[in-house]
């Protein structure tokens, strides 16, 4: 199994990116997705994810500017990233697990999203 996310980069406070994640080796369609960071100093947290089921959770701080999302054709997630912050700052990483009785995995290289303010 592979996550390749990708799609960060340098932004202005107020800007928007959209995150991807593209898979290999496992299929979005049977597994839960979530987007997780990890800022300079601080532990990885998970910042939103999607069921199976289509059902998506966010971190509090980022409702109503992050959107998950999933193109099972392209085996490919997504997280839109709205009014940007100087504190999205972080590497951005995908992962997956098979359920909810089951903890997240399968991480790969995250992609760096830098908020300037």
């Amino acid at each position: 199994v592979q996550l390749q996310a990708s799609g960060g980069g340098l932004v202005q406070a107020g800007g928007s990116l959209t995150l991807s994640c593209a898979a290999s080796g496992i299929l979005f369609r049977l597994n839960d997705v979530a987007w997780h960071r990890q800022a300079p100093g601080k532990e990885r947290e998970l910042v939103a994810s999607i069921l199976r089921n289509g059902d998506t959770n966010y971190k509090d701080s980022v409702k109503g500017r992050f959107t998950i999302s999933r193109d099972f054709a392209k085996n490919v997630a997504y997280l839109r990233i709205n009014s940007l912050k100087p504190e999205d700052t972080a590497v951005y990483y995908c992962a997956v697990r098979q359920s909810r009785f089951f903890t997240w995995g399968s991480w790969g290289q995250g992609t760096l999203v830098t908020v300037s303010s």
